[in-house]
């Protein structure tokens, strides 16, 4: 997978040095989620169904308006339902829009051993290219959001792109397009990330005081920024507090890695010493050395 239409690679899954063509800088791309606004009316989840022509999955019911348990290789975009027990006489109701979180630093690309087949692009969109995934799940494991889902039929790796295809076009993603209530935004990320904090302002002064901005630190950020009301308390969404690329992954990708390029390169120069030092073996003359033990 190369550049698309304009749209540089930064980084590479499997690639020492990123892999990437660094050729012009381009603004990060983000978008915004407005928790505190969001009815749950599904409109989005039906966009990305229809746009990314994905197949229609069966709902489960488990006990909230929610569609289904969790993410799945052929539902990209899920609005999640949570009833809260926030203290003496508190309860909150709160949905999240559930999908990639387009990590500054994925887990998933650090994870993955097979070249190309995740890719983030400069404008910080982190894409998958199916024809190159093996299979090999890594990147589940790699992801702290839980996100990456597998096609039982093909055994590939499956998530929202972020509607790439529209983007690279001047587009905004499909979700975003179908949303009723303003609650999804998309655009440049530093002016969303001011957008944010112009809501987390709003909500501080209705009494909600630790209302917070999540674009977590540890994965470098995220494209995906979301306003929350109960901004200390993540999990209450369904999100992690502090996610970061686990340190396995890490170690695969910066250590285990390069020593494994290293290993092999010297095995490759050892024989080639070998060779010019000693030359090829010669094969034993089994019938000469017969005649000569007689």
């Amino acid at each position: 997978m190369g550049a698309i239409q304009g749209f540089e690679i930064r980084r590479s899954s499997a690639a020492l040095r990123g892999g990437g063509t660094m050729l012009r800088q381009q603004p990060t791309v983000a978008k915004y989620i407005d928790t505190s606004i969001c009815i749950g009316c599904k409109a989005c989840e039906v966009a990305c169904q229809e746009w990314n022509d994905l197949p229609l999955v069966k709902t489960e019911q488990v006990g909230t308006y929610q569609t289904m348990p969790s993410l799945a290789p052929n539902f990209w975009n899920l609005i999640q339902f949570r009833e809260i027990d926030t203290g003496p006489h508190g309860f909150a109701w709160l949905l999240r829009k559930d999908q990639c979180m387009h990590c500054a630093d994925p887990g998933c690309l650090a994870a993955c051993p097979a070249p190309g087949a995740i890719v983030q692009y400069q404008n910080g969109i982190v894409d998958v290219d199916p024809e190159k995934c093996i299979g090999c799940g890594l990147c589940e494991p790699g992801c702290p959001f839980d996100v990456p889902r597998y096609t039982a039929r093909d055994n590939k790796m499956a998530k929202c792109t972020l509607c790439v295809d529209r983007v690279t076009v001047g587009l905004e993603p499909a979700c975003i397009k179908a949303c009723p209530t303003g609650c999804l935004q998309f655009g440049d990320k530093s002016s969303l990330l001011a957008l944010g904090a112009h809501r987390v302002k709003q909500l501080q002064d209705d009494g909600f005081a630790s209302a917070a901005v999540y674009d977590p630190p540890g994965v470098g950020g995220t494209s995906v920024i979301t306003v929350l009301k109960h901004g200390d308390h993540p999990e209450w969404y369904g999100l992690p507090k502090d996610p970061s690329v686990p340190t396995t992954v890490s170690l695969w990708k910066r250590v285990l890695h390069p020593i494994g390029f290293v290993a092999m390169a010297a095995a490759i120069f050892g024989a080639i010493g070998h060779f010019m030092a000693f030359g090829p073996k010669k094969p034993v003359d089994t019938a000469k050395d017969a005649g000569k033990e007689v």
